[in-house]
């Protein structure tokens, strides 16, 4: 059996927030001459994760990314019955919650749209590496023992803020195509935007590959 209704709506609510925060925090430093700064923005993406997986990551898993479904069905912890409810879950929490920004900031352009800053090949090469790092502490924080378990979301939301704040300038450290997408086609700018639908999926299936490889058998078959 698949997870059901609940858990496809707990991914659409978890996405929803890390975009709204996220890109939020994007927009709000941008109209404000750097108020928050790239540090802050950086931290707002991982707080988010983070609070998003103590949330509802007993009901779905908190993946908020179709790069981690992906990865989480291909070491068999989410069924082929919910990858698409999963997916189009979390595309939607993305896209209402760039639709609201557009509402609350229509004077902004990008929305903060993943723009390959470094250019189009290094910013792709960037983004698979933080990727598989990303999905990699996922798949192994997420299936230790229950009390390494419970600081899961501090270790993913680190990862996060660390993989933002350092690849952030360079190629905006999106990690997700559904943070890129859902600006991108709010917004009308879709420059690198294959960069950002392709390259976390990459490194997520990498990110398997390396969980089987110093995991103990079984972890991600």
């Amino acid at each position: 059996m698949g997870a059901g209704p609940r858990a496809w709506l707990a991914e659409g609510i978890g996405t929803f927030a890390l975009v709204a925060v996220g890109t939020g925090a994007i927009v709000v430093d941008d109209l404000t001459g750097g108020a928050l700064s790239h540090l802050g923005v950086a931290l707002a993406f991982g707080v988010v994760v983070g609070a998003m997986i103590y949330a509802v990551g007993d009901v779905s898993g908190a993946h908020l990314n179709p790069a981690v479904t992906i990865a989480a069905w291909l070491s068999r912890r989410v069924t082929s019955r919910d990858v698409a409810p999963f997916i189009a879950a979390q595309l939607a929490g993305a896209l209402i919650a760039s639709v609201g920004l557009r509402a609350l900031f229509a004077e902004h352009e990008t929305l903060g749209a993943t723009l390959p800053s470094a250019g189009a090949l290094p910013s792709f090469a960037i983004e698979v590496v933080i990727s598989f790092l990303l999905v990699f502490v996922i798949l192994t924080v997420t299936r230790r023992t229950a009390e390494t378990a419970a600081f899961s979301g501090v270790a993913i939301g680190a990862t996060v803020f660390l993989c933002a704040l350092v690849a952030g300038p360079l190629c905006g450290a999106s990690m997700n195509p559904a943070r890129s997408l859902a600006p991108a086609v709010v917004s009308g700018h879709f420059a690198g935007l294959w960069i950002y639908l392709l390259a976390p999926i990459g490194g997520a299936v990498l990110a398997v590959a390396g969980c089987r490889a110093v995991r103990d058998p079984g972890c991600c078959t």
